[in-house]
C-alpha cells in the first residue's frame, strides 16, 4: 500500500486508510527497534535535512533517531546559527539546501502554513514537525498510536484534550486524527483558552469542568500551558489554573474508574499534571516518546516510497 500524498503536511490531509497504514508501519518498526541491532538499510540512498526554525528538543532527537535508524543521510540546520538570522529567506535557504541534492525536509517553523508554503515551490518530500499554531501531525500520529498499542483501537474510545486548545498545534492535530478514526472527544479548559467555533466544526464535546470530562473519558490527553504564545493574560495565574484544571493524584482517586493519562511533554509539573500523576502506573507518556521514533520511522519509510527489506 501507498499513501495518497507526496508530503505530511497535517493531518487534515490524510484519509483514514493513510493513518492506519502509518500506524500498522510503525507496528512494524517498533518490532524492529527491540532488536539488539535497531538499524535497518531502508532509506540507505535518501538525504533527508532537519530544517528547525524552532526550538525543539523532542522532536528533534526524535526524528535524528528516526533517520539514523532508518540509514539515511541527515543534515542539522538550526536557524539561530545560520545565514536566516542574517535576513536570508526561507525559499532561498531550503533552495541552497536542495542544490545540495536532498530529497526530504523535515521542518518546523513558528508560521503557520509554512511547511505548505515550501510543499509549493520546491520538489522534495515535506515533512511537517510543527507550524506555528497549525498542525503538528507526527505527534497526533504517535498519540493515536501510543492510545490503539494501549486499548487496542481509536474507534469508540472516549478522549478528553484537557487545557490550552486555543494555541496547541497538538490538539487540532489530535482533533482531526481522533474524529477520522472513529473516537469521540471532548474538549476541556478555560473559556479563555477553548476556541468559540470548535465545537460546531468538530463536532465535539466541550466542557468547562475538568471533572465532568475526566468522569467521561478513557483517555485524558492533557496539553502544556502554552505562557509564550499568549499575548494577554487569559487566566488569573498558575496557580490558580492548577486548582482548577490540574490533574491529581487525589482528583483521579475519586473516579469510578482508571483512565489513560497523555502528555505531549514538556510538562509543566505542578500546573496541568502534579507529578505523582505524571509519573503513575497511569501514565503512558514515556511510551509516548518511545513510540514517536516507530511512528516517524513509518512516516518517513512511506513518504519515501521505498519496500522495506527488513520490517
Amino acid at each position: 500500500m501507498q499513501l495518497s500524498t507526496r508530503h505530511l503536511l497535517g493531518i487534515k490531509d490524510l484519509s483514514p486508510q493513510d493513518i492506519s497504514l502509518i500506524l500498522d508501519t510503525a507496528t512494524q518498526f517498533k518490532e524492529v527497534l527491540q532488536r539488539p541491532i535497531k538499524k535497518v538499510p531502508s532509506l540507505r540512498d535518501v538525504t533527508i535535512v532537519n530544517l528547525f526554525y524552532e526550538n525543539s528538543t523532542r522532536t528533534r532527537i526524535s526524528f535524528e533517531l528516526a533517520e539514523k535508524r532508518l540509514s539515511a543521510d541527515t543534515i542539522n540546520f538550526t536557524a539561530s546559527g545560520s545565514s536566516a538570522a542574517k535576513g536570508e529567506t526561507l525559499l532561498d535557504t531550503v533552495n541552497n539546501i536542495l542544490s545540495m541534492k536532498v530529497d526530504m525536509v523535515v521542518m518546523r517553523h513558528s508560521a503557520s502554513g509554512a511547511p505548505q508554503f515550501l510543499a509549493r515551490h520546491i520538489p522534495a518530500a515535506i515533512v511537517n514537525a510543527g507550524d506555528g499554531i497549525n498542525e503538528h501531525p507526527t505527534q497526533a500520529l504517535l498519540d493515536a498510536f501510543s492510545i490503539r498499542e494501549k486499548l487496542g483501537t481509536l474507534s469508540g474510545k472516549k478522549v478528553a484534550i484537557i487545557g490550552d486548545i486555543m494555541h496547541s498545534r497538538v490538539a487540532l492535530s489530535n482533533l482531526y486524527l481522533l474524529k477520522k478514526m472513529g473516537a469521540e472527544v471532548t474538549v476541556a479548559g478555560p473559556p479563555t483558552l477553548l476556541p468559540k467555533y470548535i465545537k460546531e466544526a468538530f463536532d465535539v464535546n466541550v466542557t468547562y469542568n475538568i471533572q465532568e470530562a475526566l468522569n467521561w473519558c478513557d483517555v485524558a490527553n492533557v496539553l502544556r500551558i502554552q505562557l509564550e504564545r499568549q499575548n494577554q493574560p487569559l487566566f488569573s495565574s498558575l496557580r490558580e489554573y492548577n486548582l482548577a484544571y490540574g490533574i491529581s493524584k487525589k482528583l483521579l482517586a475519586g473516579l469510578q474508574k482508571e483512565i489513560v493519562i497523555m502528555h505531549p511533554g514538556p510538562i509543566n509539573r505542578g500546573v496541568e499534571l502534579d507529578s505523582d500523576v505524571a509519573d503513575s502506573g497511569q501514565s503512558i507518556i514515556l511510551q509516548q516518546v518511545e513510540n514517536g521514533v516507530a511512528v516517524r520511522m513509518a512516516v518517513l519509510y512511506l513518504l519515501a516510497g521505498k519496500r522495506s527489506e527488513s520490517a
